[in-house]
């Protein structure tokens, strides 16, 4: 849902086969030439995702740690070196306006954010100080991001020192997805989650040694893959992103973002009138969706593309892949009736060949493109009585092993 622009290119991108990404990833290579293989080596634990696109922002000092909690949506008062979690900076509305991934080394909180989220984040945090003793740096041209479906801590900080290793003190992220973390809840009610296929681990290390590091993960056996193949692994784990899922108006409950953002008996923070609001007495008034997709297409929609029922427009697409297994998948956002059971209808305006290659038309032609559907049957993330928990029987919803997926 949101557009990027950045000047940044990764090192890797001069690997044999790299080709570019685009939006949230540009900057880092979609694939590298087999988009399937490489999803399957990074689904076994056997390859790596160059993520150094990603903004990075610290904060330092003795009060850090109580002072994010009194911003943010989670507790991360006494939050244990290395331990990981997630949180979110609202608006007065409730609406999500920054969704960092946060791990604490002891003396530094980091906060992994997307490119386009991090100067931001920085600024508002920096504005946030007073009188407290912490101090907020914006350093995503110091640090790159290198993710895997396993903790490569060790094969990081373990590389020979003539490839300038990544250092010994690699930090690392773990994803708390689909767990539900303390003071949580979910929404979506399956028994099983389809987020426990896909763990999931975010390695910290300084930009100035990407090519290197790269290079030993290559020595260990580790192959890279793009991001296409990581995209496709975190839809089909439901996993909402900031910037895709989201837009001005997101709430968390309508991602599913309660269960490990949101720490629903902490104390005030702005906007904890409406996610108290909402999920106690009334619903969120969208729902995040999967899609299977017709894959006799060949093609995918694009982030944004109409989601239709009976000719009316009820939601939109905001993620979609080829997974290795499952063919063309989807994450969308609806409208909450929605009936969850209808077979939707997704609808795309793909451009021509002439406008991609922004050839010069003739004088008063037009060129709209063509429009394309997909088919698109639904499987429930965010049930559609979502909220309103007053009243309900205790843990209708949660549970240590809810949600579920049909591939």
């Amino acid at each position: 849902m949101t557009s990027t622009e950045s000047s940044y290119r990764s090192v890797l991108l001069s690997r044999p086969g790299a080709v570019e990404a685009e939006g949230l990833d540009e900057g880092v290579a979609g694939h590298y030439g087999d988009p399937v293989p490489e999803q399957r080596a990074l689904a076994r634990g056997t390859g790596y995702v160059d993520q150094s696109q990603r903004g990075v922002v610290t904060v330092t000092g003795a009060d850090r740690l109580n002072w994010l909690t009194t911003l943010s949506s989670q507790v991360l008062t006494g939050l244990k070196p290395g331990q990981s979690t997630e949180t979110m900076f609202l608006s007065v509305q409730g609406r999500v306006e920054y969704a960092p991934h946060a791990v604490d080394d002891g003396t530094t909180t980091w906060l992994i954010a997307e490119a386009q989220e991090a100067p931001g984040l920085a600024a508002w945090l920096e504005s946030m100080r007073f009188a407290l003793r912490v101090d907020v740096a914006d350093v995503t041209d110091q640090w790159a991001v290198i993710a895997a479906t396993k903790d490569l801590s060790s094969e990081l900080a373990g590389a020979p020192e003539g490839e300038q290793a990544a250092s010994a003190s690699v930090i690392t992220w773990r994803d708390p997805w689909p767990e539900i973390s303390p003071g949580g809840y979910a929404y979506s009610a399956a028994p099983e989650h389809p987020g426990l296929e896909r763990p999931w681990f975010e390695h910290l290390i300084p930009m100035t040694v990407l090519d290197s590091a790269a290079t030993a993960l290559n020595q260990r056996g580790l192959v890279p893959a793009g991001s296409w193949a990581a995209e496709a692994l975190r839809i089909a784990a439901w996993r909402p992103r900031w910037g895709a899922e989201t837009d001005v108006k997101t709430i968390p409950h309508e991602l599913d973002w309660m269960r490990t953002a949101v720490h629903l008996s902490k104390g005030c923070y702005k906007g904890q009138e409406t996610v108290a609001r909402v999920h106690n007495l009334g619903h969120p008034p969208r729902r995040l969706t999967f899609l299977d997709l017709d894959g006799s297409q060949h093609t995918l929609p694009s982030a944004g593309a109409e989601v239709t029922l009976n000719g009316k427009k009820v939601g939109q697409v905001t993620s979609a892949r080829l997974h290795y297994e499952a063919g063309p998948i989807a994450l969308a956002v609806l409208k909450r009736n929605v009936d969850p059971q209808a077979e939707l209808l997704v609808r795309d305006t793909v451009e021509s060949a002439a406008a991609q290659a922004d050839a010069t038309l003739p004088e008063g032609a037009e060129d709209a493109g063509s429009t394309e559907q997909w088919s698109a049957a639904q499987t429930v993330v965010v049930q559609p009585d979502a909220g309103s928990v007053v009243g309900r029987p205790k843990d209708l919803m949660r549970g240590p092993r809810d949600g579920g997926m049909r591939l």
